[in-house]
């Protein structure tokens, strides 16, 4: 997957998740923890679009290194959301799939930056 594929694929969870927020409940809850669901899946996007920009390899470790926590983030929250019963819909859970597959694309890419970077 090259840089404008994910940089399509990380605005699309970013859309998707602004959808989800919209559609749910108004609750104490939804203002907590879907707001901070809607900064960190927006974020992702954002910052992986920073990382695109990146003027040297450490620059860019340190910038993917933001959007994998992001996307951790994003995880942690729809899985709060699920195991709390708060929302669990297939659209949801599409989105949690989402956060960890971006999870694990970040991370993999952080992690072949940072042994290019160790071996020089």
């Amino acid at each position: 997957m090259n840089a404008e594929e994910l940089k399509k694929r990380t605005k699309e969870f970013a859309k998707e998740t602004i959808y989800l927020f919209r559609n749910m409940p108004n609750t104490p809850e939804t203002w907590v923890i879907g707001k901070q669901l809607l900064r960190s899946a927006t974020s992702v996007a954002a910052n992986y679009r920073a990382v695109c920009r990146a003027r040297s390899d450490q620059e860019f470790a340190s910038k993917i290194g933001v959007v994998v926590e992001e996307a951790d983030e994003s995880a942690f929250w729809l899985e709060i959301m699920h195991e709390t019963d708060f929302i669990n819909t297939p659209a949801s859970q599409k989105l949690e799939k989402e956060a960890n597959e971006l999870v694990a694309i970040m991370n993999a890419s952080r992690q072949s930056i940072l042994k290019k970077l160790n071996r020089n």
